[in-house]
């Protein structure tokens, strides 16, 4: 059943998950050169570099996680016959969501060392929507649970 509401929770952690792709996740700003560091799922870049500034660093496994779990949390949606594969997929869909928080943190903290490193970056949105992934994921495993609670219960009155 498409319209139960894990699956406006499984929905709405797809589109989250998915937004991380196209929004920054960290950013830093060097007030002294006026030089903007920018993290997204893909790679740190400079916004203007100069020449003898680093190459860009490929943060492809940010990528891979936020994809990997939009797709996982889609596929759950429509597992719905079969709510103890429900429940397996949203424990790997927690996995893959705190792989997505922990590969973020690391890149940026790789990125912090690439400028000024005595000013502190900022993260942006990119990072905070995974939190708030994690939060829907445990919220619709509690409704599947609660529906095989619902459906064994009625099975006892059979």
């Amino acid at each position: 059943m498409i319209q139960r509401i894990q699956s406006v929770f499984l929905l709405l952690l797809a589109l989250a998950m998915l937004s991380v792709l196209f929004l920054p996740i960290w950013s830093k700003t060097d007030p002294a050169s006026g030089q903007l560091l920018v993290m997204d799922a893909y790679h740190i870049n400079y916004q203007k570099a100069d020449p003898g500034m680093s190459a860009p660093i490929s943060t492809w496994p940010v990528a891979a996680f936020a994809a990997a779990s939009a797709l996982v949390a889609i596929v759950e949606i429509f597992q719905y016959r079969n709510r103890f594969t429900q429940l397996k997929l949203g424990m790997v869909n927690f996995l893959l969501i705190v792989g997505t928080l922990g590969s973020g943190f690391y890149y940026s903290g790789q990125a912090e060392q690439m400028l000024n490193i005595k000013m502190p970056g900022t993260f942006q949105a990119g990072y905070y929507l995974p939190t708030l992934a994690l939060l829907l994921n445990v919220l619709a495993n509690r409704f599947i649970r609660r529906d095989e609670q619902l459906v064994r219960s009625m099975d006892r009155l059979r």
